[in-house]
């Protein structure tokens, strides 16, 4: 491992975390937790609902963290459970009319601006960065997890 090496881990991680933050400021600017738009953000295009093993794993939360997450959702109205017709022994979390008009212009405008930050990028731009963040995180899972 280089200078160089451990200059760019440092700069990318940087980049990283400067987006969570930016992420971070834009939900509470919005009143609403960063777990919680996360949520709202995979619900709000899901328009059948879905499980919470679903969300757990589109937005990486545990289940705990999740489950807080939903009963303050159903307590405010903004989703609902309904059971699964495909698999009864799951319910899906279904957002409701009064949670798609809360998420609505947060969630539009986060989706719009990622959409347009990668316009910016040629195609070939966009691969690039799609396949060696890609890379970067199996890279990093492998070891974080190799290290337990």
């Amino acid at each position: 491992m280089t200078k160089q090496d451990k200059k760019n881990a440092y700069l990318y991680c940087k980049f990283r975390d400067e987006q969570f933050a930016l992420y971070d400021a834009y939900a509470k600017k919005n009143g609403i937790l960063m777990n919680t738009f996360l949520v709202l953000n995979v619900l709000y295009y899901a328009k059948e609902g879905l499980t919470q093993k679903e969300i757990c794993e589109r937005t990486f939360h545990s289940k705990q963290t999740l489950s807080l997450i939903v009963k303050k959702l159903l307590q405010d109205g903004y989703v609902v459970m309904e059971e699964d017709m495909e698999d009864k022994r799951n319910k899906k979390i279904i957002m409701t009319e009064a949670g798609r008009a809360y998420a609505k212009i947060p969630v539009e405008h986060i989706t719009r601006s990622e959409d347009t930050a990668m316009s910016m990028f040629t195609p070939e731009e966009q691969e690039q960065l799609i396949g060696l963040s890609r890379k970067f995180t199996r890279n990093l899972t492998m070891l974080v997890n190799e290290g337990e």
